[in-house]
């Protein structure tokens, strides 16, 4: 059961996180049927302003010791840093050490992984900060797609809004989802998401790293409605067929058909968040042909099926 809840805060925390965290557990709505959560605010410098990374301050009125008897241990982001005060890494261990459950939220994942927390575990923080994330704690198995992961003790989620998410789901896991559905209806949000953080990540038009292919793939791009082979591509660009291939997974990182159904469904997505053309018309405007080739090759990169994301992201009026 969620009884007592501490949040950690240290200089330049993300207000938003924060927020997350207030907003689920810091709020009294036992007149709703939620059961009452004994929040504590906590610093290494109780009762001292705190820098936010926007431009103002936070006050937590509690010192660590409240993590002594927590159920639960929370983190919101904070900017990244190289190290990070050995007192709140100690406390979170002892908290692990004897059983609270921790959850970060956004970067706040960085700080379980600085005391050691996540090695071998599943977790998951804001797609931006992934490859940083990999080369910082090797050890830990980083999921980049997902919107948070549940490894039992430890909860991590992605970027900002996630947050939301994994705090519902540990609130709907512990005190069932009923509680769960009466916050996130207070809140004003679903009381549980589909797809991952895929669908809201920028896909980079893939380059080639010399000009030698360049010409090929800017033709490419401009002509995803026709079939396209390596013969045909090896003549464009003056080469024999196995010298094309090579050439093109050396300077691309991936095979032409993978290249050219990424920059189909990079068109697709496009089509999908600034038109109101039918899903038949965006797979033949892309090259897909059919709508089902369509819906398997985007769920497969973006995440989600293209109506999920159109109604996320659709900015045509």
């Amino acid at each position: 059961m969620l009884r007592k809840i501490a949040v950690v805060l240290m200089e330049d925390v993300a207000l938003f996180e924060f927020g997350v965290l207030s907003e689920v557990f810091g709020i009294d709505r036992t007149d709703d049927g939620v059961p009452p959560f004994d929040f504590k605010v906590c610093s290494t410098r109780p009762g001292e302003p705190l820098r936010t990374s926007s431009h103002s301050a936070v006050i937590a009125p509690y010192g660590l010791e409240e993590l002594e008897d927590a159920d639960l241990v929370a983190l919101p982001a904070t900017t990244w840093r190289g190290e990070y005060d050995e007192r709140i890494l100690s406390a979170l261990r002892k908290a692990h050490e004897r059983g609270a459950i921790l959850l970060t939220v956004c970067s706040g994942a960085f700080v379980l992984g600085a005391a050691g927390l996540l090695d071998g575990r599943c977790c998951a923080t804001h797609w931006r900060y992934a490859d940083k994330f990999r080369r910082q704690f090797p050890s830990a198995k980083l999921d980049a797609d997902v919107l948070f992961v549940d490894d039992g003790d430890i909860i991590t989620s992605a970027g900002t809004a996630a947050g939301i998410d994994a705090c519902l789901h540990l609130v709907r896991r512990e005190l069932g989802s009923a509680v769960a559905t009466r916050i996130a209806r207070r809140m004003v949000v679903p009381p549980q998401r589909d797809g991952g953080q895929r669908q809201y990540v920028e896909v980079p038009v893939p380059e080639s790293s010399s000009e030698s292919l360049q010409p090929v793939l800017d033709w490419m791009v401009g002509n995803l409605t026709i079939e396209h082979t390596v013969p045909e591509l090896a003549r464009r660009a003056r080469m024999s067929d196995r010298t094309f291939a090579r050439r093109f997974v050396a300077e691309t990182g991936t095979t032409p058909l993978k290249w050219v159904t990424t920059q189909r469904v990079l068109h697709a997505r496009t089509l999908l968040e600034q038109t109101k053309l039918g899903i038949e018309q965006i797979a033949t405007e892309s090259g897909f042909g059919t709508a089902a080739l369509l819906r398997h090759h985007f769920r497969r990169v973006v995440g989600v099926p293209p109506q999920d994301y159109r109604r996320t992201f659709q900015t045509a009026s």
